[in-house]
C-alpha cells in the first residue's frame, strides 16, 4: 500500500534472510513492521509444533500492529520467505508520523480491524467444510492484477490445517462451478459473489 510508504521515510530497512524470524510468538511487542520488498509469511505455532499459515505478506504490508496496539504477547510469528527489507516502528516513530500526517490514523484502524478479522476468521474457519473454508482463504489474499491471487494447493493447505489432496478436490470443485480458474502457483478469482456465498456454507 502506497499510503503506508511514510513508515519508510528517512528510515533504513534492516535486510532479513530468507527464513529468518522477524517477530516470535508470545514474545512482548515493541514494534510493528513495514515491509519495504520481498515477502513474509504470518503463521501460529501450537505447543506441539505444527504450524498454520495466517497470510503471506507482501511489500507495502504492515506487519505485527495488532499486538504492538494491544501490548499483549504476540499470538503469531513472521519469517521471511525470501531476502526482504523492513522498517521496524516503535511508539515514538508512529507518535510523529500522526502529528505530521492525521490522516493516517483512520485507514491505519481499518488495517487494524481487518487483522483481527483475519484472526477470527481462522477460528471460524475450522467448523466448515472443505469447500467453505478454502473459498474464505481465498477471499482472504491480496489480489493482483486480473483479480488473482499467488497461492499453491500445498501453501492453501498449510494456512487452513487441510491435505493437499483434500484443497486439490476442492479447488476442483470450486473450478467447476465457476468461481475460480486455476493457473501454475495462481488462481484467478471469476465470482467473487459465489465464493462469498459457499464460504459461509
Amino acid at each position: 500500500m502506497a499510503q503506508w510508504d511514510m513508515f519508510a521515510q528517512g528510515q533504513v530497512p534492516k535486510l532479513y534472510s530468507k527464513g529468518q524470524l522477524i517477530y516470535m510468538q508470545g514474545e512482548i511487542p515493541r514494534f510493528f513492521y513495514y515491509l519495504v520488498s520481498g515477502s513474509v509469511r504470518s503463521f501460529l505455532s501450537s505447543p506441539d509444533g505444527d504450524e498454520r499459515i495466517l497470510t503471506i505478506h507482501r511489500s507495502g504490508d504492515l506487519m505485527g500492529e495488532a499486538s504492538f496496539f494491544d501490548q499483549y504477547p504476540r499470538v503469531s510469528s513472521a519469517m521471511a520467505l525470501e531476502d526482504s527489507l523492513v522498517v521496524s516502528i516503535d511508539q515514538q516513530r508512529l507518535d510523529q508520523i500522526f502529528m505530521e500526517h492525521p490522516q493516517l490514523a483512520q485507514p491505519l484502524l481499518r488495517y487494524l480491524a481487518r487483522t483481527v478479522r483475519l484472526l477470527s476468521d481462522h477460528v471460524d474457519t475450522a467448523s466448515l467444510p472443505a469447500i467453505g473454508r478454502v473459498a474464505r482463504h481465498l477471499l482472504t489474499l491480496p489480489r493482483g492484477k486480473d483479480n488473482t491471487v499467488v497461492c499453491t494447493h500445498e501453501s492453501i493447505g498449510q494456512a487452513i490445517g487441510m491435505s493437499r489432496i483434500t484443497v486439490s478436490r476442492a479447488m476442483k470443485q470450486l473450478g467447476q462451478r465457476g468461481s475460480i480458474e486455476t493457473g501454475y502457483g495462481v488462481v484467478r478469482i471469476l465470482d467473487e459473489g459465489l465464493l462469498q456465498v459457499l464460504q459461509n456454507r
